[in-house]
Formats: C-alpha cells, structure tokens, sequence
C-alpha cells in the first residue's frame, strides 16, 4: 500500500499489514549496513542469516547498504573529476553502491535456494522532493514490494534512495538505508525493523572510541532522536522520526552474533503510560563533521538574520548552533556564528555572498571544530548537570565556543584536538561507563 509522509499514523499501515497477515506471511524488515555487507564473504553470509529468518512461513523485506567505503569512494572519483561536482550527477553516482549490493545479495541467497527478487529505491516505490544529496521521503508506495512478497521469500531493497516527481534519482544523505528500513516497515504494516550493524547495540558513546560505554537494553525514541542528530552513528535521525511517528520498534544489533541488541520504542507505552524514573543523562554523542561560519559588522537591524538564513535555506543548507553577537555602544555593527555540515561550506558562503556585499559584511570559516552533545530525557528538570558537563569540558582543555540547549540535550562546540579527551571527560563525569540497573529495569518492563 502507500505511506505518505504526514498521513496519519497507521492509516495505511493497517490496509499492508492485513493483506500479508491473511495471506499467511509473517514479515520480518532487516536492514544491513555497509560493514555487514562489506565484501562478498560478509554478503554471503547476510544471506545465510536472512536464509535462517524464514522459518514457519515469515517472508523478510531486505534493505541494504553499498559495500564497505564504496560511496565514499564515489564521491571522491567526482570530486578528482570535477571541483564542485553537480548534486544531482552525485546522486546519481552515489545511488550505484547500494545497487550492486542488492544484485549480489539477491545471487546469493538464489545460490541457497532462497527465491529473492531485488529492487532498486525508486522500484520499490520511494517518491522523494528534490533536494539532491538530502531528499526527504514524500511517499511509499508498496504495491510492487507486497506483489513480489507474493511470490518471492525475501525482497531486497537498496537503502538510501528514491527519486523526486520527475524522475530524477534522489538519495536521503549519508546513513539514510536506516530511514529506507524503517519507512518500508511503516508502510508494511510491521512491527518492528531490525538494524544490522558492526555493534551490538546502542551505548552511552561510541564503544569504538570509548571501549568502557554501557550498552543501553532500551532508549526512547526522543533520546534515540537526539543522540542521532547530534552525531551519533549508530541510527540515522530520520529513522528514528519515521519509528516514533509511526510505532516502529528497532531493534539495533550486530551482524555477528545473535545475541539481544538495543530497543528503540516509546518507553511510556512499554509501560502503560507511566512515568520511569531513570538517570537523566542517557549519553554522550561528538560530531567531527561540522565548520564555523562567523559573519562580521552585520547590520543591527530588523530583517537582517532573516535575509541570511533564507539565503541559506534556499541554497539547501541547514545550520545549527546560531549565535547573535551583542554590540557595543553607539555600535550598529554585530557578528552572527553558526555550524554547517563541512561537505556544505562553499555552498553556504555562494549563498550568502550577495547579501554580506549588500550589507557590507563578511564570513570567516573556522574548521576544525567538534560540537559535545549530552542527552538525556530529564535534563532541562534536572539542576546541575550544565556545570558538571562545562567542567569536565574545561578539565580536558576545551574551550567552550558556542552553547545550545533543549530539555533533552546540551551542546557545546569546541576545538576539534581537544573533542576525543572531551568525550571521555564527560562520560566519565556523568558515570556512563558503570553497570547501569536502571538499564536493566527499563529493558525488563519493556520486554518482559
């Protein structure tokens, strides 16, 4: 059937959910990320795990990502093409990696006598608008998904993809096979979707960074949100929307082993709407991928911020961290600060180019800056946690540049040879690397 982005929850759902249901075909969605399927022996044995899934009648919805560093790899041939490589020819560039993948994997499961059937995004139904290297899903239509689920044991979906209204290939910007997943699961009526990933679960901070981090058995989707948006790479922020709009489970877990991984879900439904009572930092997410723009002698005056930033909004860039300078008096001059991804720099200064010369203002890039961010479902009510969060910042030798703050988060920005010493600081203030009972208990209300 079709999900359309702000359609109401589980309109259409139910309609999918109900046909596979009547048919006898219980559906499992799992998705594999690049490290799953990282070379042909690592896709052959994906097709093992989907292969042992299908007992008792269940028919799996595959979606995969391309093969290792493959996109990266793609990206990086264009721009030794050409110096400011057009979005849309990168996307469809970018679009090739997750093709090869599910062609592959649909051949080895065939080789295990397992009826697979690929499709490509745009096969699978995936209407997305038109901004290239970030499109945004407008619609799922799984008509032709649910006819080959009639015929076929598993369909394989290539993750990050779509196209826009006129046909263009689109994709949903890096990480976005996890929103893929999720979305096709919405769609079809499943339960929950399954993320396959190189841990096991999600943790207090990056294990890989950080080997002491506590793996959470569960966290709400509006923590889950939050870590993912602000760096975290175990999910992609969409995903999670998708999950917590919808009522999709995730499940996050290793690819290489069976054992139980994290639940993503609404922790006041998993206990009948009722209030748990847990540390209010869940925690710690850094993100290396950002640049300082500071904008000088701007024009204090109305209208000016709104000038700058639809000047960016059009261009397709999304800032973070806006800070306003106070001017001094007698000053009619000020600066404005924020963050942009760093792929997006010379995107933003294009843009703003026309207005700043307008106005007789200018932008500086500061690179090499890393943005902090605590999470934690009661950390706007809870006093004390900001300064305890700014000392252990201080006791690594980071200066603090920029501060945001929401009642689930706070982010610092702050010199980027100062980040990892940081992360560690910080998640050792909070004690995110001990045992954590709570953990225990929200996880056995939410599966028990």
């Amino acid at each position: 059937m079709s999900l359309v982005h702000d359609a109401p929850p589980g309109s259409s759902r139910s309609e999918a959910a109900a046909r596979l249901l009547a048919a006898g075909c219980p559906l499992r969605v799992m998705k594999f990320g690049g490290t799953s399927v990282g070379d042909l022996e690592r896709i052959t044995k994906v097709a093992a795990r989907v292969e042992q899934s299908l007992g008792g009648g269940v028919k799996a919805v595959v979606v995969v990502s391309a093969m290792g560093r493959t996109t990266d790899r793609l990206l990086t041939w264009a721009r030794e093409i050409a110096q400011r490589p057009s979005r849309r020819e990168l996307d469809v560039l970018a679009a090739t990696g997750e093709q090869q993948t599910i062609a592959l994997l649909s051949l080895a499961l065939a080789e295990r006598g397992v009826k697979a059937r690929s499709f490509t995004g745009p096969q699978a139904g995936f209407l997305t608008d038109s901004l290239f290297g970030g499109a945004r899903i407008l619609a799922v239509d799984t008509t032709r998904v649910e006819r080959a689920l009639a015929e076929y044991d598993v369909v394989v979906v290539a993750g990050f993809q779509g196209a826009d209204a006129d046909g263009n290939i689109t994709t949903l910007g890096r990480g976005g096979s996890d929103t893929t997943a999720v979305a096709l699961a919405a769609a079809l009526g499943a339960p929950e979707c399954e993320i396959f990933t190189d841990t096991d679960g999600v943790y207090t901070t990056d294990p890989h960074v950080i080997p002491s981090a506590s793996k959470l058995d569960v966290i709400d989707y509006d923590e889950m949100l939050e870590l993912a948006s602000q760096g975290a790479k175990v999910l992609h922020p969409t995903s999670v929307w998708y999950a917590r709009r919808y009522g999709v489970r995730i499940h996050v877990r290793s690819s290489f082993t069976h054992t139980q991984g994290t639940i993503v879900t609404s922790l006041a439904d998993a206990t009948e709407g009722s209030m748990l009572s847990h540390r209010p930092v869940t925690g710690v997410a850094l993100d290396l991928n950002h640049a300082r723009i500071d904008l000088h002698t701007v024009p204090d005056r109305p209208g000016v911020a709104a000038e700058i930033f639809n000047a960016l909004g059009a261009a397709g860039v999304s800032v973070d961290m806006i800070i306003q300078g106070v001017r001094g008096a007698g000053d009619s001059r000020q600066q404005m600060a924020f963050i942009v991804n760093r792929d997006l720099v010379q995107d933003a200064l294009e843009a703003l180019r026309p207005a700043l010369d307008a106005m007789g203002a200018s932008a500086e890039v500061g690179d090499g800056v890393a943005k902090l961010s605590l999470v934690g479902i009661a950390i706007g009510s809870t006093p004390g946690i900001a300064g305890t969060m700014f000392e252990a910042v201080s006791a690594a030798g980071a200066n603090i540049e920029m501060i945001t703050t929401s009642e689930v988060r706070i982010s610092v920005l702050i010199p980027a040879e100062h980040a990892h010493a940081a992360l560690r600081s910080v998640h050792s203030a909070f004690g995110l690397e001990d045992g954590d009972e709570d953990d225990e208990s929200r996880s056995s209300q939410v599966n028990g």
